[in-house]
């Protein structure tokens, strides 16, 4: 498909797939794009004459080949060649697990609770060495890495933590690399002094969150049982508060506040909007992926989900033109300035330019698939072992998924998450198909956005 079109909120969307050019356009071009293909302008005036005059059509019709002219609209495919996926892999980031245990017990948790279905386990400050040698030897010439820390709860564990910040930074002045870290914490064991060595140290932040109380103490629970989200706002008003606060944080360390929402709470949009009531302005929240289980999110909820997506759209809209706007994750979408070709159509680079490593040192494509039998790549001790695993990976990109190929979202979505594919069926290969649905519904939803926000600022 080379276009695609839709009608939300007042607006008629036409967006040109190959280019990713984006026209707000209206009802009578609309109706044409049922029909126009370039050069069947009889084919237009005969079944709409009854609609529309001639010369309406006729000049709409003008201003349509003048899109063309300018590669605006059945724009050709980008031209990819087989080598784009053939060079060496280079390591651009890495996932430490500095702890495989956490002091939540999280209903959804991917993660088994914080142990991915093994023994609860810290790493050690060797380990996380070791990591960093890993990256600095497999990343080539790349100057910047990234290293996020995770977990578990990453907090259960900042001796690691702070041992490796230090390793890195010896490593930077050595070999001229530059490393983005970020540390994904459930916000609850925060405390001054921690906060102040993130901020000082420009370790950015993922925060979670699930937006209202009764939603996310129901998900997110102590391991007493007990709920998470007194302690969870408090904590995370604190430390955004200083990372706006340039006497506190002069680097302006990014963070943002990420939530899960679940078949219990498919009103999800209200807790967006009360996350951005609490004064969290940089906001994301995802779709729970689970497999026979009562919160799993299923065919028949996706209409639900898709009026959620557009309810927020809408509230999205208003509060950035009343000036008390937030950014969602999902509605930045960059139509100008976007990822290069090689990374909209393969992704987040799991299992070639990304992997995990678990607190024993073992390498997995992300994530989301360690512990998963059959994904173990090798270690940060021995290196990639398995060869074939990278190889899969790199290849399984959108133009090789026959579910992909044709989809008037590929370049956005780049196949979708190969580790909840996975999951569900079993393959990398084979997209999730509730995910896919949801990311064409968030993805409509994000040109409309962008499509007003740049009618409001040319005005």
């Amino acid at each position: 498909m080379d276009f695609h079109k839709f009608f939300l909120h007042g607006t008629y969307v036409l967006l040109d797939v190959n280019s990713g050019a984006v026209h707000a356009v209206d009802k009578l071009v609309y109706d044409i794009m049922d029909i126009f293909r370039g050069d069947n302008d009889e084919e237009v005036l005969e079944q709409l004459r009854t609609v529309y005059s001639g010369e309406e059509l006729i000049e709409a019709m003008a201003e349509l080949r003048g899109l063309m002219a300018q590669g605006q609209l059945f724009s050709s495919a980008p031209e990819v060649s087989p080598a784009m996926f053939q060079q060496e892999p280079v390591v651009k980031a890495l996932c430490l697990h500095v702890a495989h245990d956490c002091n939540l017990r999280c209903h959804y948790c991917f993660a088994g609770t914080g142990d991915f279905g093994h023994d609860r386990s810290l790493m050690t400050p060797e380990v996380g060495e070791r990591a960093v040698d890993f990256i600095l030897a497999h990343s080539g010439a790349r100057r910047h890495c990234e290293i996020d820390f995770f977990g578990g709860e990453p907090l259960m564990n900042m001796d690691t933590v702070r041992h490796v910040v230090k390793y890195i930074r010896q490593k930077e002045a050595l070999t001229g690399k530059v490393f983005k870290l970020t540390l994904t914490t459930n916000a609850v064991l925060l405390n001054p002094e921690t906060i102040q060595y993130l901020n000082e140290n420009a370790i950015s932040l993922v925060l979670s969150l699930d937006g209202r109380r009764d939603v996310h103490d129901q998900m997110r629970p102590n391991a007493n049982g007990r709920g998470s989200w007194d302690t969870a706002v408090k904590n995370i008003r604190a430390v955004t508060a200083s990372r706006t606060d340039p006497a506190y944080d002069p680097r302006g360390t990014y963070f943002y506040v990420r939530g899960t929402y679940t078949a219990r709470n498919l009103d999800f949009a209200e807790d967006v909007l009360a996350m951005a009531d609490l004064g969290f302005a940089q906001l994301s929240v995802e779709p729970v992926v689970g497999k026979d289980c009562d919160y799993e999110l299923r065919e028949e909820h996706l209409p639900e989900l898709f009026r959620q997506y557009e309810l927020l759209a809408k509230a999205y809209l208003e509060r950035k033109r009343a000036g008390n706007g937030f950014d969602f994750f999902h509605f930045n979408v960059d139509l100008d300035h976007g990822p290069c070709l090689p990374k909209r159509l393969s992704g987040c680079g799991a299992g070639h330019e990304y992997f995990a490593v678990t607190p024993q040192g073992d390498l997995y494509p992300c994530h989301q698939f360690v512990g998963r039998e059959g994904y173990r790549l090798g270690s940060v001790f021995t290196g990639v072992e398995n060869h074939v695993l990278p190889e899969t990976f790199r290849n399984t990109h959108v133009l090789n998924k026959p579910a992909c190929r044709e989809c008037w979202a590929r370049f956005f979505c780049s196949g979708g998450c190969h580790a909840n594919a996975q999951l569900v069926h079993g393959t990398i290969t084979e997209p999730y198909q509730i995910g896919c649905e949801l990311q064409k519904k968030r993805l409509e939803c994000a040109l409309l956005v962008q499509t007003e926000l740049s009618k409001d600022t040319s005005q």
